[in-house]
């Protein structure tokens, strides 16, 4: 599970590709609530807000 910026998206997707060998599916942040989970602020590779996550 990742938690990146649109700048990061192509890079977690290769790396979640390259560790389990499967398709992942994205979510976008700003669209989606979850009820006992808070997502990161942050892009796990920079600074920029956090705004999909890979999974």
């Amino acid at each position: 599970m990742y938690c990146v910026c649109k700048e990061h998206v192509e890079l977690a997707i290769d790396t979640f590709v390259d560790e389990y060998e499967d398709a992942p599916d994205l979510v976008n942040l700003r669209e989606t609530k979850f009820a006992s989970w808070e997502p990161p602020q942050h892009c796990e590779y920079c600074k920029e807000p956090a705004l999909f996550l890979i999974v």
